[in-house]
């Protein structure tokens, strides 16, 4: 029923306010203002795609959405709560502005309801949500190039992995979920690892071979995962979606989003290549974190 659907989206968007919002500063009270203002405007036009479903079918069911302005309407809504491009432009700010782990919740946790929706909503227009995957794979991967905050990387890393999760919906609804699934694993991962050693830029990354050997380890198989190298994790929904793709006779689609692809497994490398081989500057034996600050004076 659309009318709890709507509820549930509403409950879940008040619920994670007060965790946006805990630490009083002024750049978490502007994010969790932002991320207000988004989920309500996309629940609205829910809201109002359902009541305009109604109004022509007599039906409020979720499966039962036909009109094409209601789903029109309904697929724009579900993409600005996902962040999709070119409805990101939230995305990014709302998770610089939190806590790492209020961040990975935005990241993962929150695009299970939309998600959900889209997967049980038929007659989708295909020809828009394709538009959207290729342009957030695009956007994902070239304004990731430029950014040096983790949390902003991660969250145009989102931006260009939904853009996949979007391309193959229509056509699978299985191969999007396990898209979807393999890009929550690998991100709750790598969020952990930086919660962990409070990693916030490019760098904290170069220090953290210093302080952790072990997780900087990690975090380079996480971040080529999320890149899409064989044979890692990441790899293998890329490969079955190209292979769907191309089954359906949209190869030149596929080859944009494996080009697009392309910029993303740039700043990954980008990444790995800080995190494992670089070496923050270090005068001492031990394995403690570079001193930016002199410890003593030398008297003249």
């Amino acid at each position: 029923h659309w009318f709890f659907a709507w509820v549930g989206l509403e409950l879940n968007t008040l619920a994670i306010i007060p965790i946006l919002a805990k630490h009083h500063h002024p750049r978490a009270t502007e994010a969790a203002t932002k991320y207000f203002i988004i989920q309500v405007t996309a629940s609205s036009l829910i809201l109002f795609s359902s009541i305009l479903n109604a109004w022509h079918t007599g039906t409020w069911d979720i499966t039962q959405l036909s009109t094409k302005l209601a789903t029109i309407t309904l697929t724009i809504a579900l993409t600005m709560k996902l962040g999709l491009a070119p409805m990101h432009f939230w995305l990014p700010e709302v998770m610089q502005g939190t806590t790492l782990s209020s961040a990975l919740i935005i990241a993962t946790w929150q695009k299970l309801p939309p998600m959900s929706l889209l997967l049980m909503t038929k007659h989708l227009p295909t020809p828009i949500l394709l538009t959207l995957a290729i342009t957030s794979t695009l956007i994902g991967g070239w304004s990731g190039l430029n950014q040096v905050h983790m949390r902003k990387i991660l969250a145009f890393s989102s931006i260009a992995h939904l853009g996949w999760t979007m391309a193959i919906l229509i056509l699978s609804q299985k191969l999007a979920l396990l898209s979807l699934m393999i890009y929550i694993l690998m991100t709750t991962a790598l969020f952990l690892v930086l919660i962990s050693n409070t990693t916030k830029t490019f760098k904290d990354m170069s220090q953290l071979w210093t302080k952790s050997p072990a997780l900087s380890t990690s975090c380079m198989f996480i971040l080529m995962a999320l890149g899409g190298l064989p044979p890692l994790i990441g790899f293998l929904p890329k490969w079955l979606i190209l292979k769907e793709l191309t089954n359906y006779h949209l190869t030149p689609l596929a080859t944009l989003m494996a080009i697009a692809s392309l910029l993303s497994l740039m700043f990954y490398m980008r990444l790995t290549y800080i995190t494992t081989l670089t070496i923050s500057p270090n005068i001492t034996n031990s394995m403690m974190k570079w001193r930016f600050k002199p410890t003593t004076t030398i008297s003249p």
